[in-house]
């Protein structure tokens, strides 16, 4: 981007408004999205409060699978839709409700440390816990389910990070979730991982337990069912992605009905974490498994002499070992109704589907699922074995103003290429096929200086970039875009700016993905000054040096890792972001995330005022939060430019933490409590819900 050297005096735009949120998500405390990394955040009992609205329809969700059966006087699982709704910030106020006699639906609306750590709080019946959004967190802890404990939902929670150093670790019973002869229980969209012991135990004849659409990640032990010579429990388990786990995934130990379908699990290679085995049936277990995948697994299913496994439809890609299946199972459809989706779909459909959701709805499952299989798929291959070689070759084949979803479905390979989707063709998702995001790559090397073929001039900054998106409700996933442009090569040049991805468009999700390059890498735009361009980015990586994070779009960066990069000559100086946000609109947001590279300490900027063509007019808004700063980031982290200082604009900061964090100061301003419940991820989107299809 060019720097412009006027200078304009602003008057601050007064408190925003969440625009478009169902007045029962606010009353409930819904907005309070997004804060993992943190410690646990100071707040007394009062900051738990009633709803006094109309509950929500994912408080009145009900489980499906075994949890769904009516038995032991329990008919189905509905956890405490029949109680008032609280929202809890406090392990104090978790505990307090999570305990209590009488139902409750308690929404987690931020991150709780637990202290001790690997405390489990004891949840009593008639309970539903879940996350607001993507903020809720349980962190160095868990909760346990006794005996006798029935209806309990837990959902859309990310419970991690109890781990004490020892890998198989038997001293340490720390679990996200443990239950000993309890019944009727769903986990649900949730995010598992790192813990000392197991992710989740099913102990002690623990039945009807459905776990469904959760993350179980980075840990020894997975998921243990049994622990008893009984051979009593029943239960469902259905589209979870489990992955970089070594064993119990899951055990199934004297299981009287252990219903497996639509899993994906994944044994990344070249990292420290290996499979031991996959699903295991043992004892008396009898096991129904079906249309899961498993990729890279040792001995991906094994069983015991006395155990039975049946299995149907189920895809081995990359697996060694024992694969064996034998005996008679059961017919889950005896006990309740369910679809299969296809084995070959798993993978991508577990990748965007599970884990906790910014909004989570009763039919969260099946909109993933049938979005989906309703979109028209087209196929890209650089080796010919698709429907086209280049991927604006199928941009160029979706028809005008399509109505509906395309995919375009990208087989793994470096495609050198520029891509645009312009502004007439919305709805189209770039979908990577490959194991990791590396393996699909969309790079190219154009930067502002470079000369256009014809002759007619430079690129300029936003004509750079290697793939362009002008088209609303585009979403990308599983793939690296990049811009390798070679700054060293090419000192002569003026114009170094060199864009990977830049998008002009309203509802642009980026899930898993790798933007990638040196300056101006990220440019995240609108259609026009006064035109709104909301961009929600997770679980993705951001790379880059010089302003690598730009634009006046309305932008969320969430759940995301941001890469610092030396610059071409070795030299560590940058700027994250340079926000040109338009007056009375939300800037750029990074939200539970890490900062951090390969650079040296204080040398890096979070953010400067770009005031584009010298607009005066512009209110540049860059907040950081609840977010992990390594020691690159400079002690005063905001800079100004162009002859605009940066304090005449909105930038600051909210409980991060990590070496590069530092308390408040008037070169360092602090959102206080009440200023940051109105700088949440909700207040960003508007009413937009991101949601994978």
């Amino acid at each position: 981007m060019s720097e412009h050297r006027s200078r304009a005096r602003h008057r601050r735009p007064g408190k925003l408004l969440a625009i478009g949120l169902p007045v029962a998500l606010t009353t409930a405390g819904l907005l309070a999205y997004g804060t993992d990394l943190v410690p646990q955040q100071e707040a007394s009992a009062a900051t738990a409060a009633a709803a006094t609205a109309a509950v929500p329809a994912w408080a009145t969700a009900t489980a499906d699978g075994f949890a769904s059966v009516d038995a032991l006087g329990q008919n189905g699982t509905y956890g405490g839709r029949d109680g008032r709704t609280v929202t809890v910030r406090t392990q104090a106020d978790l505990e307090k409700y999570a305990t209590a006699a009488e139902p409750y639906v308690i929404v987690v609306a931020g991150t709780i440390t637990m202290n001790p750590v690997g405390k489990e709080i004891r949840v009593a019946s008639d309970k539903t816990i879940v996350g607001s959004g993507t903020s809720g967190h349980i962190v160095g802890g868990g909760f346990f389910l006794g005996q006798g404990v029935h209806n309990v939902i837990i959902r859309n929670l990310t419970v991690r990070d109890a781990y004490q150093g020892v890998w198989n670790d038997k001293e340490h019973d720390f679990d996200a979730i443990q239950m000993d002869g309890a019944h009727h229980v769903w986990i649900d969209h949730n995010d598992l991982r790192n813990m000392a012991d197991g992710l989740i135990d099913v102990r002690k004849d623990s039945t009807y337990v459905t776990v469904s659409w959760n993350r179980l990640s980075h840990n020894n032990k997975t998921f243990g069912i049994g622990w008893t010579e009984n051979v009593l429990t029943d239960i469902t388990i259905h589209h979870n992605w489990i992955r970089e786990t070594e064993q119990r995934n899951p055990s199934t130990d004297n299981c009287a009905h252990a219903h497996l379908y639509n899993n994906f699990l994944e044994d990344v290679s070249g990292t420290d974490i290996g499979s031991s085995y996959g699903n295991y049936s043992r004892g008396g277990t009898r096991m129904v498994l079906e249309n899961s995948y498993f990729q890279g697994m040792k001995n991906p299913v094994i069983k015991d002499s006395t155990a039975t496994i049946v299995q149907r439809g189920n895809v081995f890609s990359g697996t060694s070992g024992r694969n064996e299946s034998g005996g008679t199972a059961f017919d889950p459809k005896a006990y309740y109704s369910y679809t299969l989706d296809k084995a070959a779909d798993v993978p991508a459909l577990l990748k965007s589907g599970t884990g906790p959701r910014s909004s989570i709805g009763t039919t969260a499952s099946a909109e993933v699922s049938t979005k989906a299989a309703a979109a028209t798929t087209l196929t890209v291959a650089k080796d010919g074995t698709g429907q086209y070689r280049t991927v604006q070759a199928a941009v160029n084949a979706v028809p005008a103003n399509n109505a509906s979803r395309v995919v375009i479905s990208i087989k793994p390979g470096t495609y050198r290429e520029t891509v645009k989707v312009p502004s007439n063709k919305p709805h189209v998702t770039f979908q990577g096929t490959g194991g990791s995001r590396k393996d699909t790559v969309i790079v190219f090397n154009n930067a502002a200086g470079t000369q256009k073929p014809d002759g007619s001039g430079t690129y300029g900054t936003s004509g750079s970039a290697t793939v362009a998106v002008e088209a609303d409700d585009f979403q990308a996933r599983n793939l690296t875009i990049s811009n390798d442009f070679d700054e060293g090569a090419n000192q002569s040049l003026s114009g170094h700016q060199a864009v990977a991805l830049r998008t002009a468009a309203d509802k642009v999700f980026l899930d898993g993905v790798i933007v990638e390059g040196d300056q101006d890498t990220l440019l995240l735009d609108t259609a026009a000054k006064d035109r709104l361009g909301r961009v929600y980015v997770t679980n993705s990586y951001v790379v880059g040096n010089v302003d690598f994070i730009f634009g006046r779009a309305t932008a969320v960066i969430d759940r995301s890792v941001i890469t610092l990069k030396k610059r071409w000559d070795g030299s560590s100086a940058g700027y994250v972001t340079a926000p040109s946000t338009a007056a009375n609109r939300k800037g750029i947001l990074i939200a539970n995330s890490t900062v951090g590279g390969s650079v040296s300490d204080r040398t890096f900027y979070l953010g400067r005022p770009w005031h584009a063509g010298g607009d005066a007019s512009l209110d540049p808004q860059t907040t950081v939060r609840n977010t992990s700063l390594s020691a690159a980031v400079r002690t005063t982290p905001w800079t100004d430019m162009s002859g605009f200082s940066w304090k005449d604009d909105r930038f600051a900061e909210y409980r991060n933490t990590g070496s590069g964090s530092g308390s408040a100061s008037g070169n360092r301003p602090h959102l206080t409590d009440a200023q940051a419940a109105d700088q949440e991820v909700g207040d960003w989107l508007a009413g937009w819900t991101p949601t994978a299809s």
